[in-house]
This record gives C-alpha cells, structure tokens and sequence, in this order.
C-alpha cells in the first residue's frame, strides 16, 4: 500500500510501512523511515553535496541485496542529480539535498554510501576514512586499540581524526583534508595503514589478502579512491538488527572492553544526538581541514 504524503512542498510516496524489514526485532519500514526523519538535522550536513550509492535491501536484509549508483528508474523530477565521471564514462547520481529527498531514498530501503570528496569539487578530496575491518575472532574492541593509535598517528601530521562504528563490526576513522586528490589520499592513506601494521604487527594486516585477516584488523585504505563509497554516517545498514553506522567519542573508542558496548541502533540514535551533538560536525567546517604532509 502506497500512501502521498507532503514533505517541506514535495509530495512524496511511502510505500509498505507495515513491512518488517528487520526481522531479529520486528523493526518496520515504518519505522526506519521514522527514523531517517528523526535524524535529518545531523544526517543530511553529510549526505548534502555528495553523490549516493544506494545498497538497496527493499525485503530486508534476508531478501535481494544490491548497490544503485545511476539515479533509479521514477525518481521525481524534483530530485538533485549530477553527473559524475567513472572510467567506463559518465553516470548520473542523486544528491540527497533536504529532507524530501531523503525521505524519497529512505522509502528504497537502502544504506547511503557517500565519496569522500563533493560533488561541485570532484578532483578533491576533502575527507580521509580509514575503514578497521576485523578478521575473528578479533572485534571491534581489537579496532579501537587499533584507532587509538592511528589518531595519534594523524595527530602528529596535524590531522585531527573522529570515530564512527561502521555499523556493522568494525570502526571508522574520518578526518577533513584539503589540497589533495583523492589518488594522493589514498596513498596517505596507504601509508597510514603500513605503519601501523608495522608498528602492531600481532594486530593489524594493510593487506586485502583474506588469508591474513583471522584475528586481526585490516585497515582498509582503498575507500578514499574517487570510485570508492564509505556508509554515511547515521545510515541504518541491512543487517539482522537495525544497526547505524554512529558517530562516537575517543572516551567511547577507549573504554571498549566487549563488542557490545560500540552496538548502536536506530532506536538509540536520537538521544545520542540530544546529549552529544553531531559528533562528526567538525568535518563539515572547511577551516579545520588539514593539508597532507
């Protein structure tokens, strides 16, 4: 059943709200989309000016799982999309610019995926992500001894890092950069995630070879390349529960003593953001970016 409703002028369609879609605690699409409204304010600063990826689950996590990158078939003409050069030639891609738009994505049922350079500046990167992925059974506990020591790492290049969980096991890292290209990026990058295996050798792998990863952590530098998309913050993901990618605090990064204790869901989202803020809010002033070394 498909429902009209009006969001800041637009007229946009909601579809199945009764629809389970996460099936461990009855979380419906209804829900979910109650959510994404919730968290507007933070969530869109992040989304605003970026090209999206969908990784689309409209059955849930258990159903058809799959990315959109080209603007979906019946997207209203009232959505923002821009054109964006690949390798295989020029692609239009949406851009999540105000609450109808996001509501309109939201009704996909999809994780939002973002680049880490805008739309206006494709040449540029203005953020750096370092993706802590770990192999069991090491955990997201393993990826903050692991992000402790990458913040200080940055920090001694004059590069102020901010945690979020990815959702799903592991933990990223973002930083705002200026002056650089996202090839120039990734090689930091790269580097970054080399100095760190070689200095916790027993705990981090810069390789992507699976092989490597038991009970270690794979710092995943190759998400800055201008292809890549890393989870939005404050996205939901298509997992069993209804788990958000969550902005966090390095006092929340140093007293991980179990898994559970860096497990955000959407539930939780709202009163975070009540007594933090948008944790990630620094990201979005240009005037703390920092130039690579």
């Amino acid at each position: 059943m498909t429902s009209i409703t009006e969001v800041d002028g637009r007229r946009v369609a909601l579809s199945n709200l009764e629809k389970v879609l996460y099936p461990a605690t009855g979380f419906t699409k209804g829900e979910l989309l109650h959510y994404y409204a919730t968290v507007a304010e933070v969530m869109l600063p992040h989304l605003r000016g970026r090209p999206v990826s969908f990784l689309r689950y409209p059955d849930g996590p258990d159903g058809q799982v799959f990315f959109t990158k080209n603007v979906p078939p019946g997207t209203p003409e009232w959505v923002t999309t821009t054109e964006v050069r690949r390798s295989d030639g020029a692609a239009r891609m949406v851009l999540v610019q105000d609450l109808a738009s996001l509501m309109w994505a939201a009704n996909l049922v999809a994780e939002f995926h973002t680049h880490q350079w805008r739309a206006d500046t494709p040449d540029e990167a203005d953020r750096i992500v370092l993706d802590l992925d770990p192999g069991a059974p090491a955990t997201v506990v393993e990826c903050c001894e692991v992000a402790l020591w990458l913040r200080d790492r940055l920090a001694a290049d004059g590069i102020e890092a901010y945690p979020k969980t990815a959702g799903s096991k592991g933990l990223h890292l973002l930083a705002g950069v200026r002056g650089a290209s996202s090839e120039r990026v990734s090689e930091y990058a790269k580097e970054l995630a080399v100095a760190a295996e070689r200095a916790l050798p027993h705990l981090v792998v810069s390789r992507m070879t699976r092989s490597l990863r038991p009970g270690k952590v794979f710092v995943d530098w190759s998400q800055n390349a201008g292809r890549k998309t890393t989870a939005t913050p404050y996205t939901a993901r298509a997992r069993r529960e209804p788990a958000v990618s969550t902005p966090v605090t390095w006092e929340e990064v140093t007293g991980c003593g179990r898994a559970a204790d860096l497990v955000f869901r959407a539930g939780d989202i709202a009163a975070r953001v009540e007594r933090y803020g948008d944790l990630l809010a620094p990201l979005l002033d240009p005037e703390r970016a920092a130039s690579l070394p």
